[in-house]
């Protein structure tokens, strides 16, 4: 059995990839039948990065850590599903069930981990594993994701590639991507909110805005902190009126912090196990 010390240290890349957000570009282009495409595109980007392990992270069912938190998160998905047509519903369960193919063609043909489990996204087994880079044997890694979200985990060494932009975000790039720092990314996010996931911000508080309170005041900790702000506009005084909803933000959205509460304890557990037995095959 070879020590996390004994990997080889000229090919030691992870390779994190988020399994339904790749799938969604089959999706997309009305692809079926796409498990060995998926492999394929997967085996390519281990070969481009020369990653020596690779990790399929998925989703699986709404986060119950949020949930509890917030019981309308994500409301704004099941109400548009709900919407749907008969021919809509049933093209997507036909895809679902081409992914949930897909998972066990890459179970079968291969030794890469995929990690799931109830009530848990894929975005959190990431950052737990990411926040657990210091006891692990690599020197880098690199997630595969189009979810912006998935840049609150980028560091030295960790960074994120998007097959949709086929772009690579790093923390030595960060600045061509964004407008604010990484350490100021969480605070932005917590005054916009995020729409796709039903979770509110500040009422006319848009990047801009958002990027200003935090350079005026520092983080959303801090503005919470000195709430009420003195000001007479509009934005302002929306702000005074949002300090618990930022608060409950924080624990939403921060994915660093909150990694083994969203995953859950017995779940980490369960990962480090397999991340154990993964690096000593």
């Amino acid at each position: 059995m070879k020590s996390f010390q004994e990997i080889n240290q000229d090919n030691n890349t992870l390779l994190i990839v988020d399994s339904l957000n790749l799938a969604f570009r089959y999706k997309h282009s009305g692809a079926t039948d796409f498990a060995e495409d998926y492999l394929r595109t997967v085996n390519s980007l281990k070969k481009s990065y020369k990653a020596s392990h690779v990790i399929i992270a998925c989703d699986q069912g709404s986060s119950t850590y949020r949930k509890a938190l917030y019981p309308e998160y994500k409301q704004n998905r099941k109400d548009k599903q709900a919407e749907q047509t008969d021919a809509e519903n049933a093209a997507f369960e036909l895809f679902f069930e081409d992914f949930l193919a897909t998972l066990e063609h890459i179970k079968t043909n291969t030794n890469y981990p995929v990690i799931k489990f109830q009530g848990v996204e894929a975005d959190d087994i990431a950052a737990y594993i990411v926040s657990k880079k210091k006891t692990l044997p690599f020197d880098e890694i690199w997630l595969v994701s189009s979810d912006k979200d998935w840049d609150l985990l980028i560091q030295p060494k960790v960074s994120r590639f998007s097959y949709v932009t086929r772009k690579e975000v790093t923390h030595e790039n960060w600045e061509n991507h964004y407008e604010w720092s990484q350490e100021e990314y969480i605070s932005i996010k917590c005054l916009m909110g995020d729409t796709g996931d039903n979770i509110f911000g500040v009422p006319s508080v848009g990047p801009k805005r958002a990027t200003s309170l935090v350079k005026e005041f520092g983080s959303t900790w801090d503005i919470i902190a000195n709430i009420p702000l003195s000001g007479k506009y509009k934005y302002i005084q929306e702000l005074n009126k949002c300090k618990d909803q930022l608060v409950v933000n924080y624990q939403l959205m921060d994915l660093v912090t909150h990694c083994e509460e969203a995953v859950g304890t017995e779940n980490c557990k369960t990962i480090d196990e397999i991340l154990e037995k993964y690096i000593n095959e």
